[in-house]
């Protein structure tokens, strides 16, 4: 090995110990401390690692190929020989290597295919802090390994920022060794944001600010390629030195461009790398003095409930930006700018959110199923599986025939795992070469699976040919993975002669994104219930049924990404045992009548409906009388005599409690299907309701023992010493009331009570002419007291009238005095 002393050094003695002495260790090293390219190099040589591989696992295959190309050059090597690599669509291994670099998902196909991995003494597991879904995975496959198969299996987990404690905890209480070592110092300087400005716009100036102030190469950190992109374009309109390159970094580019954003800079030049989270960990970029930080990431967040995993950007957490000032530090002094104010960095989350909290779970249930475990509790996880992913996962494999009812791996989930896919397009792949289809189902696989593979336009058709006329690297490797899961799943190697259409296949992938128009171009609901749309300008945008491959964003309708048009006729035939046909009651708030239709449907989309007579069943009744409760109760054919009779029973409720029944609005609008609905059995409009069918109803509401006791303890009238019957008003807001001219009252010695005696009847104590003098609960009192001076007035006023000194004692009347008196 070269003689280049790197920070990590200092911990190397203390690891080789713990692994010499234990099965397990935990090394936390900090960014540009060389772990990655040291320490697997130095375990080659320990006498446990003799005549046996060793595995490095890298989160990200630019990471995994960089790290395979640093290590095999220190040794004089190119990659094959001693450094081995091995990632989707490519490996490069031969009987030499001893040490292979992969990837974490290559490494989960590789245990569950071997759980002994025969010829391998150490799994290394490089940047655990990222905490992919594979990583997760991977790991507690390997404990389960270890502790029933193969207890002499090293494991060693790698990180520059890790808990490092909790992760030695489920290695069985392993020796943490840490490195506290930095290459070379990175000074920090925060530069804040304008909320006011765009992204790429602040972004665009740090870096022209950058380039003025150092030397050097920057690297620049950006959520996402479209960010990127218009980074890109603002600078090369602005940066006039042509000794400056600009080189963006991200996933989807062809590994080749990819190196070239990697590689140093020529002689006398500077390089301005414009990279995601990618560059993040693993990498270094010879000449970088300069990192900066726009503080946001773009991750994926998976959505149960509609089965849609959508991409949000975050605020990055307090590790990840330890990680990105790092990559500053690698090779020299250098500077990192923080597009944040400093003490923001404290409100930063200390990690980000492991990626199986927030997953699709359908792959790793699928992996695990395969693996023989059904319940998660039985494995090692520094997180486990949350119970609802899981249980949505399992439906989802279910409905794939991928798993049994008891969760166990089923034939067709065997045929799905075959193939180094999600299972939704693992089964579409199966299921089209069943049809003649493989080759054109592997490519969509293909297009889904690589994100920009096929370039960015929305049509599948456009990305097929776009992807088939692709010379790059990237896509003749993936071209050659697609034509053997083709040839995987029973299928011909080549593409011609399908017997599903592109959008069909992709339907059998996504059945629950199958989307119908709705209203103005572009607008779309999803099987699944989920609103989407598309560019109103878009071919697509007057399709009247699409098939959805990918979508984005957040909110009620994310954008379509990808899909196609397809035929009613080929879903009814294609997804006939998923369609349902029922007749449907609804209740037409603007006609207030119910209505009825025979419907086809596919989830939540209609395929098909026609008006249906009105079944005047109890369903019907029932309907009615919800819908007529949600139109308002008011909106009934109420007499005064039944709003009195409401009335009264709702006072002897206060008076007694729940004894008598609440006929209160919201009581009776949240049980209209229990009291009025039996009523409306033969109605289908609220026009065939009239007063005595809603009398009936209420009154069916008081049993007939409490009836008899309403009679007499809450009168519809009060009678008046003189004979008169005066109408109580219940809805009073004094309680129950009569209002009655004072002279009929003569004579009554004891105040007027309801409900048994025990609530006094609240009089209205009227003048000759109906005008108030006076509210009284007390009449006795009244006569005692108020009286001498209501008498006063009164016979001032209206001469005519009796008006006795001693009321109590006197004769009512209705009549003027009598002439002469």
């Amino acid at each position: 090995m070269a003689d280049v002393a790197l920070p990590v050094d200092e911990a190397l003695p203390a690891l080789t110990t713990a692994l010499g002495t234990h099965a397990n260790a935990v090394l936390v090293a900090p960014p540009g401390a060389g772990k990655t390219t040291r320490v697997p190099l130095v375990l080659l040589d320990q006498p446990w690692a003799a005549g046996s591989k060793i595995l490095l696992l890298e989160p990200r295959r630019l990471a995994a190929r960089a790290a395979a190309a640093r290590m095999a050059a220190t040794l004089g090597e190119t990659v094959g020989g001693t450094i081995g690599l091995r990632v989707r669509f490519a490996s490069q291994i031969s009987q030499r290597t001893r040490l292979e670099v992969i990837t974490e998902g290559v490494f989960t196909r590789m245990i569950l295919d071997d759980p002994t991995l025969e010829g391998v003494a150490a799994v290394i597991f490089d940047e655990y802090h990222e905490r992919s879904l594979d990583a997760d995975l991977g790991l507690a496959l390997a404990l389960d390994a270890q502790g029933a198969l193969r207890p002499d299996l090293k494991l060693l987990v790698m990180s520059a920022t890790l808990d490092g404690a909790r992760v030695a905890r489920l290695l069985g209480d392993a020796e943490v060794v840490e490195s506290q070592g930095r290459a070379f110092p990175v000074e920090t300087r925060y530069v804040g944001r304008n909320p006011a400005l765009r992204l790429e716009d602040e972004v665009a100036a740090c870096i022209r600010r950058a380039l003025a102030e150092e030397d050097g190469s920057l690297l620049v950190f950006l959520p996402g390629a479209a960010e990127i992109r218009r980074v890109a374009e603002r600078l090369n309109e602005t940066v006039r030195d042509p000794a400056i390159d600009i080189a963006p970094l991200y996933g989807a580019l062809d590994p080749a461009a990819q190196d070239r954003a990697v590689e140093p800079a020529a002689p006398g030049r500077r390089k301005v790398v414009l990279a995601t989270s990618i560059a993040e960990t693993s990498l270094t970029i010879e000449g970088v003095r300069g990192v900066i930080d726009c503080g946001l990431a773009r991750v994926p967040r998976y959505e149960p409930d509609v089965g849609l995993t959508r991409l949000e950007t975050v605020r990055v957490s307090r590790a990840a930006a330890d990680q990105r000032r790092g990559r500053a530090g690698r090779t020299e002094p250098g500077v990192c700018w923080r597009l944040w104010d400093e003490p923001q960095t404290l409100s930063l989350p200390a990690f980000a959110t492991p990626e199986i909290l927030a997953a699709d779970l359908a792959s790793l249930v699928l992996d695990l199923a395969a693996w023989g475990v059904t319940d998660p509790a039985t494995l090692s996880w520094l997180d486990a599986p949350p119970a609802g992913a899981w249980t949505e996962a399992r439906a989802l494999l279910t409905e794939l025939d991928a798993l049994g009812a008891d969760g166990r791996l089923t034939d067709e989930g065997r045929a799905l795992r075959r193939l180094p896919l999600h299972p939704r397009l693992a089964r579409m792949v199966v299921d089209g070469a069943r049809a003649g289809a493989g080759a054109l189902a592997a490519d969509i696989a293909a297009i889904l699976s690589e994100h920009g593979l096929g370039g960015s336009d929305v049509e599948l058709d456009g990305r097929l040919h776009a992807f088939r006329r692709d010379r790059s690297r990237r896509a003749e490797d993936t071209r050659k993975a697609a034509s053997a899961w083709a040839r995987a799943a029973g299928g011909s190697s080549t593409s011609g002669g399908a017997a599903l259409s592109p959008a069909l296949l992709l339907a059998l992938a996504y059945p629950d994104r199958l989307a119908k128009a709705r209203g103005r171009p572009g607008a779309f609901v999803l099987a699944n219930g989920r609103g989407a749309q598309l560019d109103p300008a878009s071919a697509l945008a007057r399709a009247p049924f699409l098939a959805v491959g990918e979508v984005a964003g957040g909110g009620a309708e994310p954008r379509i990404l990808i899909a196609a048009a397809l035929e009613l006729a080929d879903i009814e035939a294609r997804f006939a045992s998923h369609i349902e046909s029922r007749t449907e009651l609804s209740f037409d708030p603007a006609a207030a009548t119910l209505r009825a239709r025979r419907v086809r449907r596919l989830g939540a989309l209609t395929l098909a409906e026609a008006p249906l007579p009105v079944p005047l069943d109890d369903a019907a009744a029932r309907a009615l009388a919800e819908g007529i409760a949600r139109l308002g109760l008011t909106r009934l054919p109420w007499t005064k005599a039944l709003q009195q009779w409401r009335g009264r029973v709702a006072f002897l409720r206060r008076a007694e409690g729940e004894l008598w029944p609440d006929l209160s609005d919201a009581a009776l609008a949240s049980t209209a299907a229990d009291w009025l609905a039996p009523h409306l059995l033969g109605k289908s409009a609220l026009a065939d309701i009239d007063a005595a069918l809603l009398q009936a109803a209420l009154h069916a509401l008081v049993p007939w023992e409490l009836a008899r006791r309403l009679e007499a303890e809450a009168p519809t009238h009060f009678t008046a010493p003189t004979g008169s019957r005066l109408a109580v008003d219940y809805a009073a807001e004094a309680g129950p009331t009569v209002s009655v001219r004072v002279q009929e009252l003569f004579g009554l010695a004891s105040h007027p009570a309801l409900a048994g005696g025990r609530v006094p009847l609240v009089l209205e104590l009227l003048s000759p002419a109906h005008r108030p003098i006076q509210v009284t609960r007390d009449l006795p009192g009244f006569w005692r007291g108020s009286w001498a001076l209501v008498r006063s007035e009164m016979r001032g006023r209206y001469p005519k009238h009796p008006w006795p000194e001693d009321p109590a004692a006197a004769v009512p009347t209705t009549r003027a005095k009598p002439r002469g008196t």
